[in-house]
């Protein structure tokens, strides 16, 4: 067991990483950490007891600190960590025992939290309205509260979980059973692996209600002060204007402000900058304004009033305008729009309406890049409508309706949401091009950004000079990602390419914006499902070299995620536009999602990845990829569907089966392999039997499963042999990394990182 040393403040694990080893604080303490939830880890604490696949928390040395690591993927590594250390296995049970007791407190606490959260905001709301009407003061709209609803939890500690773990640990009976435990190594991991699975869904249910804080807890107290706190802050101010005593609803104010000290979910200088606002407003300024009373100039009649409301709910014009069309431009829009608006059937497929959807996409798209470059050049954020128009394909308050337009407003402030270090909305991914993160994709011709200069050159359409200076054009950059990419991405992910229109429109939205919103965290989850199947889905071979200890050429596996896209529509496809970002073997493909989507993630995610695992290997393999003398994925299962008529290995029935997906699949190799992988990724890893027996050898050959479901798939006959064969190839492979391993160590070389995550995939 290998022992190591932290400095404070070092990040030992970091949330979403691969869990590959537990971590037995033997000095020092850490701390456990996912947003407001956080936990101290003392001496003979674990990291990562409760974890599974991915870390939920990031684990930080609270100061130096001495750990003891052993390699964890399964249960089988900790029955052979603790072979014959029973001092170990004690240690080890009694840390989870005790973590699995922290969390249920944690656990306990964040409840009792949300819930005191949500009863108090809905509690202060409604007091809100009717203390308005009391008054006779007209309330302000706030949108929030029509779907601020009660946490309803996936992940849930039972009440005898609690109840059986407090009585273990607080009672006394825990040297006792520990002792028990002990006296059988089944007994041990046992009762370490129940409270590990505890543990984890425990963390996973604090994780939720933290997440729900997060989401709503702009409610109470926002920086846009589109609030309550805010909503009462104006309340007392029409109360002293109109004479009323404001006691009542000053001491309500202070009441507020000490829930949100109390909740300590919230900025320090937010809570002070806003609280401090309050303490210091002169209220009795308003009780001497002359405006006090209804003035000539404050008269204003209704239909004024009407009319400023709607000037200000102009979202179309607000964006046309940022975007800088005249006002003659924007009237003849809106006329456009509204012919569309109008229509019978916005779903129609005749030629009139067709040629009317091409007209309002050359306006999305000239308006969209138009508004992206005024937004890169200007200081000032962008407002929330303009962020609406950048995210979603929002356009026109009507296209969309008023309720989801609001929904969408609110969003703006979540957007965080939907973006992570893979995963981007459209308006973040442009934003990499723009500040050369990353180059654009390529275009329907398969050309990327280089190659259209190139052919645009050929052509005499530009000349040397001018695409050297095209080369470092940023502005041409998103031009060309908005004018291929974009374009057509965002029609495809649309799904129903006939009728598509890129501004936003309330038929698309078949069900609340909020469980229809495509979040990282959901493209996160599927995405690791499907690794959880597939291990080696994403790892490419890479060449690792250094000559002066030994090692001139070494291929290594390297994991290397997509950078998946989030196309602003709600949709119903998920696609894989490019397997690489570039020539290199070690850039990200790109996938692309729609934003809002009513379709299983995880089925969109498993369909898109089966492409990807044909493409790549065609990309790899060059002009070979379908030359059964260079056995590859693609020539495998070419050379099976060309040859299937002459296979003696499939039956009449099978054979059938092949001529139907054929026929399903336009005669398309690919969309036929990518049937089969959804079949393996969804039935074949439990066991259950779709494929015939050539395609499942190509699939268990290229595609295996992980250690895992092989190990519970090996006594079936249908795979035995198959993963023994694996097995014994991966032993020999392993041997032989090993000892070009020492070897290098020998000659002075240091294993990095990369090294040994290469060894890893050899025992995954």
């Amino acid at each position: 067991m290998e022992t190591i040393k932290v400095q404070k403040n070092q990040i030992i694990a970091k949330q979403k990483e691969k869990v590959k080893a537990w971590y037995l604080i033997l000095e020092g303490s850490v701390v456990q950490r996912n947003s407001y939830a956080r936990i101290v880890l003392n001496k003979e604490s674990v990291i990562g007891v409760s974890e599974k696949d991915r870390f939920l928390c990031d684990y930080i040395a609270r100061e130096d600190s001495v750990l003891a690591v052993f390699p964890y993927n399964t249960a089988d590594d900790l029955i052979n960590a603790l072979n014959g250390q029973e001092s170990m296995r004690g240690t080890l049970l009694r840390a989870a025992l005790k973590q699995r007791q922290m969390l249920l407190e944690m656990y306990a606490g964040f409840k009792n939290l949300v819930r005191q959260f949500h009863t108090f905001v809905e509690t202060e709301y409604n007091d809100y309205t009717m203390l308005c009407s009391q008054m006779r003061i007209d309330g302000q709209g706030f949108t929030r509260m029509d779907n601020f609803k009660p946490l309803d939890m996936v992940h849930m500690a039972e009440n005898w979980e609690v109840n059986n773990s407090t009585s273990l640990t607080k009672k006394g009976y825990l040297d006792e059973y520990i002792k028990l435990m002990q006296k059988d190594d089944s007994l041990c991991i046992g009762a370490i692996m129940e409270a590990s699975y505890q543990t984890r869904r425990v963390m996973q249910g604090i994780i939720e209600m933290v997440d729900y804080l997060k989401y709503n807890q702009d409610i109470l107290l926002s920086e846009s002060e589109n609030d309550l706190f805010h909503l009462y802050f104006e309340l007392v101010i029409q109360a002293e204007m109109n004479h009323y005593d404001v006691t009542p609803l000053k001491e309500r104010m202070d009441k507020i402000a000490e829930v949100i000290r109390k909740l300590n979910i919230y900025d320090d200088k937010l809570v002070s900058y806003r609280l401090n606002e309050y303490k210091n407003h002169d209220f009795t300024q308003y009780a001497m304004d002359e405006f006090a009373t209804p003035g000539e100039d404050d008269n204003v009649s209704d239909d004024e009033w009407d009319e400023e409301e709607e000037e200000s709910e102009d979202c179309l014009e607000h964006i046309l305008t940022y975007a800088g069309y005249t006002p003659e431009r924007i009237e003849d829009m809106r006329n456009l729009i509204r012919k569309y608006r109008e229509l019978p059937d916005m779903l129609s497929t005749d030629a009139e309406v067709f040629q009317l959807r091409k007209q309002l996409s050359q306006v999305f798209y000239d308006a969209y890049y138009k508004v992206f470059m005024n937004v890169m050049k200007d200081d000032d954020e962008p407002t929330p409508i303009i962020e609406m128009f950048l995210n979603f394909g929002f356009m026109d308050v009507q296209m969309v309706g008023e309720d989801n337009a609001n929904i969408l407003y609110d969003l703006t402030e979540h957007l965080e949401l939907c973006n992570s270090e893979h995963i981007f909305t459209i308006f973040e991914w442009l934003k990499t091009i723009y500040n050369g993160q990353n180059e654009p994709s390529k275009n329907e011709f398969d050309l990327d950004y280089a190659g259209y200069l190139a052919e645009l050159k050929k052509t005499g359409k530009v000349n040397e000079k001018q695409m050297r200076d095209y080369a470092n054009n940023r502005e041409m950059k998103v031009k060309f990602e908005i004018q291929n990419m974009f374009t057509s991405g965002n029609r495809v992910t649309y799904g129903r390419v006939s009728t598509f229109c890129p501004i936003l429109g309330e038929n698309d939205l078949i069900n609340s914006v909020d469980k229809m919103l495509v979040t990282a965290q959901k493209i996160e989850d599927a995405m690791n499902k499907v690794r959880k199947v597939d291990f080696s889905v994403f790892y490419r071979g890479v060449v690792f070299s250094d000559p002066d200890k030994g090692i001139n050429r070494e291929e290594i596996m390297k994991e290397v995620l997509p950078n998946i896209i989030l196309m602003p529509n709600a949709g119903t496809r998920a696609m894989m536009w490019q397997e690489t970002a570039g020539v290199r073997r070690d850039t990200p493909a790109r996938y692309m999602f729609p934003i809002f989507t009513a379709v299983d993630l995880d089925d969109m995610m498993v369909e898109t990845t089966g492409r990807y695992r044909w493409e790549i290997c065609r990309k790899i393999q060059g002009v070979h990829w379908n030359d059964i003398r260079d056995k590859s994925l693609t020539a495998e299962y070419c050379d099976y569907i060309q040859f299937y008529k002459k296979n003696h290995d499939l039956s009449t029935e099978a054979k059938e089966k092949i001529k139907s997906a054929l026929l399903r699949g336009k005669n398309n190799y690919r969309e036929v392999f990518v049937k089969d992988y959804q079949n393996w990724i969804k039935y074949e890893s439990k066991g259950s039997f779709r494929l015939n027996k050539v395609s499942r050898e190509i699939l268990v050959t290229y595609c295996p499963f992980s250690k895992e479901i092989r190990e519970e798939l090996k006594s079936n006959p249908m795979y035995q042999n198959a993963w023994q064969k694996y097995d014994i190839l991966m032993t020999k492979k392993i041997q032989r990394i090993k000892g070009v391993y020492d070897k290098y160590q020998k000659a002075g070389g240091k294993i990095t990182d990369e090294l040994k995550d290469n060894l890893e995939y050899y025992m995954m």
